[in-house]
């Protein structure tokens, strides 16, 4: 039997992959969102808010089930999109940047650092005010805008930045789905939050158990959402949870695949067979990374930000949102507080010798990363929807748009101006 030779590029594809995925969906996330923003600002704006506010559901017998449109893609869409982001979470704690703690202590820190004081900021500017609950607001990156933003500036970028921004920027949506989870759940039946415990149990038993039907795995998850919406938790919760219970291992090691058992073709038994060990060989976060990260980059999230995004601007709103201290703490959050709070956290686990600069990078490459961290779009949206009452949100809303302006201008145009960088 002939061996597949393990190779490094074989390893870093998934990464690349993931990678490329995500630059080119962040401008097709920027066209969805200027689209919201034409339409809402249109003489055919009322359409808009009608079509969002849709209602749409079902009923069986005595049972029904009723949300409006843009709930449907915020609670449900979106736990498909959560469920690719506990994917992602989940490989690289097992064998991406996560797995070494030295070299996962730094991006750690400084997603903590970017996500504590941004929310300082917000809460020192709405302090004693019911918008005080809208802290979480401004500790989000967009992971598709702020990797497609480094990727606009090519080799002078190196791969450790970029590396640093992407695990960073998982480590803060660690965070997020924690806010969102723990901060901003509405009230619901608590009694359903042990069945949704019995549900989470269920599938780590199958998954002792060996059991591999993908339709099993669905049914339950469905459940879950269920369960948790109706307990008053974001029921895109369910969406990370069973990311990250989904195995990261192959069934069959790729090192002791038969190249010439793959390659025979010549009958539908052989063909078969190959298309079987093929399919085995790839861990099942891998595989469903693979088959779901276009749905979710090019689909998924320009329809939430379509739903989302369409912000009513007129002068009154404007001079409304310049007088907001919720504006405010979002956009100085965002746009100053996340880089700030990155590379002071960088600098310090640095210092103290607990850990390293990504290889090949200095701080003058790290600088546009951190900056364009604060681009926020998606999830800073995402939450305001979870956080603030309308004309509060609209505020939030302008000041992320605003934020994530001038993050990516800033940060594209410094990373532009660095030196080439000089890697092997």
């Amino acid at each position: 039997m002939k061996a597949v030779p393990r190779r490094r590029s074989a390893l870093i594809k998934p990464l690349s992959d993931f990678l490329r995925t995500e630059a080119a969906s962040g401008v097709v996330v920027v066209i969805a969102a200027i689209a919201a923003m034409v339409w809402a600002n249109s003489p055919w704006s009322g359409s808009y808010e009608s079509l969002w506010d849709t209602k749409l559901g079902f009923r069986a017998a005595s049972f029904t089930f009723e949300m409006d449109l843009r709930h449907w893609v915020n609670d449900a869409m979106m736990t498909i999109f959560f469920f690719v982001v506990g994917l992602e979470i989940k490989r690289e704690l097992v064998e991406g940047e996560l797995r070494d703690p030295r070299k996962a202590i730094t991006p750690v820190a400084a997603a903590v650092g970017g996500m504590i004081v941004p929310a300082l900021i917000y809460v020192v500017l709405t302090f004693n005010s019911p918008s005080v609950r809208g802290w979480g607001i401004p500790m989000a990156t967009d992971i598709a805008l702020a990797v497609g933003l480094l990727t606009l500036a090519g080799s002078r970028v190196p791969s450790g930045a970029k590396l640093f921004l992407l695990a960073l920027a998982i480590v803060d949506d660690i965070g997020a789905i924690a806010v969102i989870a723990l901060f901003y759940r509405s009230g619901g039946r608590n009694s359903l939050l042990i069945v949704s415990g019995a549900v989470v149990v269920a599938v780590v038993v199958m998954r002792r158990l060996g059991v591999r039907s993908f339709a099993v795995y669905v049914a339950f998850g469905v459940a879950l959402w269920w369960t948790l919406h109706e307990a008053g938790v974001h029921a895109t919760i369910a969406g990370v949870i069973m990311g990250l219970l989904a195995p990261v291992r192959p069934l069959v090691r790729n090192d002791v695949v038969d190249v010439e058992e793959l390659a025979d073709l010549s009958s539908v038994e052989h063909a078969v067979s190959s298309m079987h060990i093929v399919r085995s060989s790839v861990s099942v976060v891998e595989w469903l990374e693979h088959k779901l990260h276009g749905w979710t980059s090019f689909l998924i999230v320009p329809v939430f930000a379509i739903a989302n995004a369409g912000i009513a601007i007129s002068f009154d709103s404007l001079s409304d949102a310049a007088g907001s201290n919720v504006t405010w703490g979002v956009f100085l959050g965002l746009a100053f507080g996340k880089p700030i709070g990155i590379l002071l956290a960088t600098w310090a686990v640095v210092r103290a010798g607990v850990g390293v600069l990504p290889e090949g990078t200095g701080w003058v490459s790290l600088a546009p990363a951190a900056i364009v961290a604060g681009v926020g779009f998606t999830v800073s949206l995402f939450v305001t929807e979870l956080a603030l009452p309308f004309a509060s949100a609209d505020q939030a809303k302008i000041g992320v748009v605003a934020a994530s302006i001038l993050a990516g201008v800033v940060g594209l145009a410094l990373a532009r101006r660095a030196p080439l960088a000089r890697e092997k």
